[in-house]
C-alpha cells in the first residue's frame, strides 16, 4: 500500500493493498476501504464507514461522522455504507447513521462537490450530482441520476424523484418528483429537465409522455387523486408509471408547480 507515514490508521482497519493514503489523513478501527480506492491529505474516515472500489476522497472530507442530533449516543451508532466510483471533493461531510438498521447509504457513481453535507440515515442513489455547500438533513432518500446545484436545502425526510434537476440556492420542503425542475424558496416545479432527459438517452415519445403525465397532474384543473384516477385509465410508459408511483407514495406532499 501507498501510505503516507504522517497517516494514522487503526491497526484494526480494513484497507486492500491497492489503497493510497495521502498525509496527515486519519482512519478509525472498523473502517473497511476497497480497491483502487485513493484517500487524499487530511480525510478523516470514521469508525463503521465502508467504502466500495474506486472512490476518491479529496482533501479535507469527513466520512461517517457523528450524526448532528443532539439525541445522539455511540450506542445508537449505525454505518455509513458507501458503494463504487464515488467521489468526495473537498470538505464534503457525511453522517453516519443513527436512527435505522442500515445507517447512511450512498450507492455508485455520484460526484459530491466541494463543502457538501449529508445527514444521518439518508439514502443516496447512484449517478447524482451534489453543487457545492448543498445540504441534505437527515432521512432525506433520492433516486438516481438527480442534478443538486449550489447552495441547495433539502428538508429531513424529503424524497427527490429520478432524473430531477434542482436549481441553486433552492429550499425543498416537500418531495421532488421524477424527471423535473424546481426553483425557488420555497422550491416550486417550473417544467421538465428536458436537457437532463435528452442526455439520457429517453425517447422522444417517452417525453412526451411525462409532459402529458404532469399537465393532467398540474394544469388539468384536478386535485392529484382525481388525476392519478385519470391517468391510471391511460396506456402507461415505465417514466409515467414511476410518476404515478411517486404521487401514491409520497408522505411529505409533493412539490407544487409554479
Amino acid at each position: 500500500m501507498n501510505i503516507h507515514p504522517t497517516a494514522i490508521i487503526d491497526e484494526r482497519a480494513q484497507l486492500h493493498a491497492s489503497v493510497t493514503v495521502g498525509p496527515y489523513t486519519i482512519i478509525e478501527a472498523d473502517v473497511v476501504i476497497g480497491e483502487d480506492c485513493r484517500i487524499e491529505s487530511g480525510v478523516r474516515i470514521f469508525q463503521g464507514t465502508r467504502l466500495g472500489r474506486h472512490n476518491r476522497v479529496c482533501h479535507g472530507a469527513v466520512l461517517g461522522c457523528e450524526p448532528q442530533d443532539l439525541g445522539f449516543n455511540p450506542e445508537k451508532s449505525r454505518p455509513l455504507l458507501i458503494g463504487d466510483y464515488n467521489q468526495f471533493r473537498e470538505g464534503v461531510n457525511i453522517s453516519r447513521g443513527v436512527k435505522t438498521e442500515g445507517g447512511t447509504q450512498i450507492g455508485d457513481y455520484n460526484y459530491f462537490m466541494c463543502g457538501f453535507h449529508a445527514g444521518h440515515d439518508c439514502r443516496l442513489g447512484s449517478h447524482n450530482v451534489f453543487g457545492p455547500n448543498s445540504t441534505v438533513a437527515g432521512h432525506v432518500e433520492l433516486g438516481e441520476r438527480i442534478f443538486i446545484s449550489g447552495l441547495v436545502a433539502i428538508h429531513q425526510f424529503c424524497f427527490i424523484g429520478d432524473y430531477a434537476m434542482i436549481a441553486g440556492c433552492a429550499k425543498v420542503v416537500k418531495d421532488i418528483p421524477p424527471y423535473v425542475t424546481c426553483d425557488g424558496n420555497p422550491a416550486r416545479v417550473i417544467g421538465l429537465n428536458t436537457v437532463g432527459l435528452r442526455r439520457a438517452g429517453i425517447p422522444s415519445a417517452n417525453r412526451a409522455a411525462i409532459k402529458q403525465t404532469y399537465k393532467i397532474l398540474y394544469h388539468a384543473g384536478l386535485n392529484t387523486s382525481q388525476a392519478l384516477a385519470q391517468l391510471k385509465t391511460h396506456p402507461g410508459t415505465p417514466e409515467s408509471d414511476n410518476i404515478l408511483r411517486f404521487f401514491e407514495q409520497s408522505d411529505r406532499g409533493v412539490t407544487a408547480h409554479r
